[in-house]
C-alpha cells in the first residue's frame, strides 16, 4: 500500500496538508452525466483497500465508500449532463466535471492529484498517468465517483427510463443497451455524439 502514498508523501514532506485526488467516471459511456470526485485525505492515513475502483467488486467499493466519506476531510462530485457533453465533446465535459468538484470542496486543496488531466483552477496541481492505480488520493476519489454515479444509474436512472436496463450496464455500450436504443431510440439522456459514432461502426460491419 506504500506505494499508493509516493505522490502524496512528495508534497507531505513540502509542508502541503490539504492534497486533493480527482478522478471521474463515465467518460465512456452513451448515457447519462460524466461524474467527477474530489477527495481531501487526512496527512498519513493508510486505507489498506483502496485501489482503483475499477479492480474493486461493487460491493468493496460501497464499503470502502463509507470509510472515505467517514475519514475524509473534504469529498465533493461534479456532474455533467448528456446535452453539455454534446456541446463541448467529452474531455472537456469531463475536466469541467473534476472543476466542479474541486470548486465545491469545503476546504481550499493546496495541490491537485489528477488522474491524467488538466482543471482549470487556479491550484497547483499534477496529472498522474492511470492515476487512480498509483495514488490512494486518486483511487479514493475514483471511488466516490463510481460509487457516486452507480447509485444514480440503479435508482433514478433506471427508474426514469426502466425499459434500457440502465441499472444492469450503467450507460455502457454493452450489446443488449445498443439494441435498446436500436429498437427504442435514445434518451433526452443519451449522449448524441456518441450515437453517431456507434452506428456508423456498427454499418460498417456488415
Amino acid at each position: 500500500m506504500g506505494d499508493l502514498l509516493t505522490y502524496e508523501k512528495e508534497y507531505w514532506q513540502r509542508s502541503y496538508l490539504h492534497i486533493a485526488g480527482i478522478d471521474e467516471v463515465g467518460r465512456g459511456c452513451l448515457f447519462g452525466d460524466v461524474v467527477a470526485a474530489a477527495v481531501i485525505l487526512p496527512q498519513g492515513l493508510v486505507l489498506e483497500e483502496v485501489n482503483d475502483s475499477k479492480k474493486l467488486t461493487a460491493k468493496k467499493r460501497e464499503r470502502l465508500y463509507d470509510i472515505i466519506m467517514k475519514e475524509a476531510l473534504a469529498v465533493s462530485t461534479g456532474f455533467v449532463d448528456a446535452k453539455t457533453i454534446d456541446r463541448l465533446n467529452i474531455k472537456q465535459a469531463t475536466r469541467l466535471a473534476m472543476k466542479q468538484a474541486v470548486e465545491q470542496l469545503a476546504i481550499r486543496p493546496e495541490v491537485l492529484l489528477v488522474d491524467a488531466e488538466k482543471i482549470d483552477v487556479d491550484i497547483e496541481q499534477m496529472a498522474v498517468i492511470k492515476g487512480d492505480a498509483v495514488s490512494q488520493s486518486i483511487a479514493a476519489a475514483s471511488i466516490v465517483a463510481k460509487v457516486t454515479r452507480d447509485r444514480l444509474c440503479e435508482g433514478e436512472w433506471d427508474v426514469l427510463y426502466p425499459e434500457y436496463g440502465i441499472a444492469s450496464h450503467k450507460g455502457y455500450a454493452t450489446k443488449h443497451h445498443r439494441e435498446r436504443i436500436q429498437v427504442l431510440g435514445p434518451t433526452p439522456m443519451h449522449r448524441k455524439s456518441f450515437m453517431r459514432n456507434l452506428f456508423v461502426q456498427e454499418q460498417t460491419l456488415f
